[in-house]
């Protein structure tokens, strides 16, 4: 038996942001504003564009990098197999701009974290064996377990039923919304693909 570099843009973007954060620590913060994106946005600075789609790598401390990473590292595979590493790829960069463009534009606070790929990624899975012209019931229940519980947070603290936290339910709707059209508008898995591809 040997190891197996199984899911390489998984484990590549899991290692990338584990050194981010060791760097970070290392250097006493000094590298987390790069993978921060912050609400005044500066178009002659080239920064600024890498943090639109940086701040998915980044992370507070560890305890927040572990939380998101194990649901990363348990779906991304399943998601890398089934859609392909440059498709996966490619929804993973969709998902990390939209939010940090909406921040840029709407919000007054920074962000930071794969929290919205996770939820993207949650959201995915629930329709990754969908067929045309069928909503599976999966996902009614995991969009209204998931994005229902973030609406609702969200909602309270904007009302000031709930203390102001860390925590960007705006970006996890956001990553849930990606994954419900990616899931939907019909992005091929590498099954469908090669079956097309074979009919030709």
């Amino acid at each position: 038996m040997r190891l197996r570099y199984n899911s390489p843009v998984i484990l590549t973007f899991t290692i990338f942001c584990a050194f981010i954060l060791l760097l970070d620590n290392i250097l006493v913060g000094s590298v987390m504003p790069l993978f921060t994106v912050y609400p005044d946005f500066t178009f002659q600075n080239p920064i600024s564009y890498f943090r639109l789609v940086s701040h998915a790598m980044g992370h507070a401390d560890w305890t927040h990098f572990t939380n998101n990473f194990i649901f990363i590292l348990l779906l991304g595979p399943i998601l890398e197999e089934k859609y392909g590493s440059k498709d996966l790829m490619i929804m993973m960069l969709i998902t990390a701009l939209i939010p940090g463009v909406l921040n840029v534009l709407f919000m007054d606070t920074a962000l930071l974290g794969a929290s919205g790929l996770v939820y993207m990624f949650i959201i995915l899975s629930s329709v990754v064996n969908v067929k045309s012209g069928e909503i599976p019931m999966t996902f009614i229940l995991v969009v209204v377990v998931f994005l229902g519980k973030e609406f609702a947070f969200a909602s309270q603290e904007a009302i000031g039923w709930k203390e102001q936290s860390n925590v960007s339910y705006f970006g996890h709707i956001l990553g849930g919304i990606c994954g419900s059209l990616f899931g939907f508008l019909g992005v091929k898995t590498k099954k469908q693909t090669t079956s097309i591809d074979n009919e030709f």
